[in-house]
């Protein structure tokens, strides 16, 4: 991207990758105005060349001279920006913060919990994965007469129980909090709730259909958690 063309979005800017969206999320940064106000403080700027992969002090400082050399915005486009609560809705291929779902008390609760569990869970291990290089380190339930694994011997590997299982109320619900539907066509999204449900397309819909989908999905306000741009 040359110098003199403008920048209207943070996607615009080269380098720019699709994952760098969240990380410029969390640190409050939605748009052109706040990363020159990042890049300007040397704290915040050593922040974002250690957090974003691929940009470098060299690209920072490219990056400085395209936000301050941009074009102005048409009076039009910032009032479609300001008027518009959820980024995402803005521009079509933009960057925009991805939604939280609407959980009560009780499942944020749970959901924490379960975040806690999951940092403190063992690795389960095959018995003997350490001998024999074939079996791998995938568990399987041990299942000899003579097993000392199986009887739960002291100093043996963490076996697989129920009790390290997540609560009922949360279990299988996406990282970020949201019940995951499969959706292979446009037409699934009916009856989908924004709220706490969101979507992911499988691997097997084409990139045209794959498109549709995402557009529907904007316009109901469905999250899309594979989202291609």
């Amino acid at each position: 991207m040359s110098k003199e063309q403008k920048i209207h979005r943070i996607s615009d800017l080269p380098y720019y990758k699709e994952e760098h969206g969240e990380i410029l999320s969390d640190m409050d940064i939605r748009d052109l105005d706040d990363l020159l106000e990042a890049l300007y403080d040397d704290e915040r700027s050593n922040e974002l060349v250690e957090r974003l992969k691929g940009i470098g002090p060299r690209i920072k400082d490219q990056w400085v001279e395209l936000l301050e050399n941009r074009g102005e915005l048409d009076e039009e486009e910032e009032t479609v920006v300001e008027e518009v609560e959820e980024p995402e809705v803005v521009e079509e291929g933009g960057y925009f913060a991805a939604p939280k779902p609407e959980l009560d008390d009780e499942t944020r609760r749970l959901f924490e919990q379960r975040k806690l569990k999951t940092s403190k869970k063992p690795d389960f291990k095959r018995q003997e994965w350490f001998r024999y290089k074939k079996l791998g380190e995938k568990w399987r339930r041990p299942k000899g007469m003579h097993s000392k694994l199986r009887r739960r011997i002291k100093y043996r590997p963490p076996m697989v129980s129920v009790g390290y299982r997540a609560p009922k109320k949360v279990r299988g619900l996406h990282s970020s909090g949201f019940e995951e539907i499969m959706i292979h066509n446009p037409s699934q999204l009916e009856g989908m709730d924004p709220k706490r449900q969101a979507a992911r397309v499988a691997a097997t819909v084409g990139y045209k259909k794959r498109l549709e989908i995402e557009k529907k999905a904007s316009e109901m306000g469905i999250h899309i958690l594979n989202r291609t741009r």
